[in-house]
């Protein structure tokens, strides 16, 4: 499940929820003040992993 960033605005609180894909049209709730309007933010990414023949070998 991917984590989604959200900012509250009455209280503008950033805030992050664990979520399925297909829960994020669902109305949250500011943990900071209670109210219903927070808007989902766009946020970077990670991605992991390597490519064939882009690490180096430090064992000599």
């Amino acid at each position: 499940m991917p984590i989604y960033e959200y900012r509250c605005n009455s209280c503008e609180t950033n805030f992050e929820v664990l979520q399925r894909t297909n829960d994020t049209k669902k109305t949250l709730k500011c943990p900071h003040c209670g109210t219903q309007d927070a808007k989902r933010r766009f946020s970077a990414f990670a991605a992991m992993g390597t490519q064939k023949g882009t690490t180096k070998n430090t064992d000599t």
